[in-house]
């Protein structure tokens, strides 16, 4: 048996970061892991997704098509675009905070976060919504988004990963000063 999960986001929302912590706890626990990651444009906002895969029997670090066991969105439209990966009665953890894209303030398609909502609770069985502005009010930072996001994900009881094993990937992967922010993420719930 093996953790399929699909991280997504925006360039700049730790996107990167939260897969290499849940590579990192998976490996200080023994267990094989495999990632691959595709960042395009992520310095200009572009989209950035990463696949995590955990456990015996992984051979490649590539998710297929309906395989995902959780996809973790840091964005709502993000999280849409993955939704072919996920398995069926897969989870979706996703931020509640769109990132509109450029293209919709000069012109392009509109974003219309309702919309986008609407499709995720039509066709996500197991779907958790994390309002990431009453995070960021409450721990008093938005750039701890992704941990809060992994706790959640921890939470919902699909991975292999314990919240201990995560904190323990904080205290080796980030500096000192970020633990404490970075504990109280990895617990906050809404």
């Amino acid at each position: 048996m093996s953790d399929n999960i699909i991280l997504c986001g925006v360039g700049g929302q730790g996107t990167v970061l939260a897969s290499k912590l849940l590579a990192a706890a998976a490996m200080a626990k023994g267990l094989p892991v495999k990632t691959a990651e595709t960042i395009g444009m992520a310095q200009r906002g572009g989209s950035v997704f990463s696949h995590v895969r955990i456990g015996e029997g992984v051979d490649s670090p590539l998710i297929g098509r309906g395989r995902a066991g959780i996809i973790i969105a840091f964005e709502p439209a993000e999280a849409v675009r993955q939704l072919p990966y996920l398995r069926a009665g897969g989870t979706v953890v996703v931020s509640s905070k769109p990132i509109i894209p450029v293209s919709a303030t000069i012109g392009g398609p509109t974003y219309d976060l309702d919309a986008i909502m609407a499709y995720l609770r039509a066709h996500v069985e197991n779907l958790i919504v994390v309002d990431a502005d009453a995070a960021a009010a409450d721990l008093g930072s938005s750039k701890c988004l992704n941990v809060v996001l992994l706790g959640a994900a921890v939470r919902s009881g699909v991975l292999s990963l314990t919240s201990d094993d995560l904190r323990a990937a904080i205290i080796a992967r980030l500096p000192d000063r970020f633990h404490e922010l970075n504990f109280r993420a990895l617990a906050y719930s809404a």
